[in-house]
């Protein structure tokens, strides 16, 4: 069972940064992946950024280049280090973890972007 908490979340104007944390419950170095994901008003659940055991990464086409994922192994955190942010980004971001075919969800993390 691994338990995920985020935080980092709040309410900035476009253009501004946040860094979101997720904290795991155990060791993140097992994980075979770690994700953030955002769901928008009236949206889907979308991928936003994933980070593998070994450090590839990749990322939303709408997130390139302005959002950074990375991993602290020794913290057992992933973060999300969210730039030039855009009121589109509003949303609630959860992170997620997968270990063999079993995945684990946070509690989410409110992100508000103002124009």
């Amino acid at each position: 069972q691994v338990q995920l908490v985020e935080s980092g979340g709040g309410l900035v104007q476009a253009g501004g940064s946040l860094r979101l944390s997720c904290a795991a419950s155990g060791s993140i170095f097992v994980l075979d992946a770690m994700r953030w994901y955002r769901q928008g008003p009236g949206n889907l659940r979308e991928l936003v950024a994933g980070i593998t055991r070994g450090s590839s990464t990749n990322y939303a086409d709408s997130v390139k280049g302005r959002f950074t994922i990375s991993r602290d192994n020794s913290k057992n955190t992933v973060y999300l280090q969210m730039n030039s942010l855009k009121p589109e980004d509003t949303a609630v971001y959860y992170c997620n973890a997968v270990l063999s075919t079993a995945g684990y969800w946070g509690q989410g993390t409110q992100v508000t972007v103002s124009s």
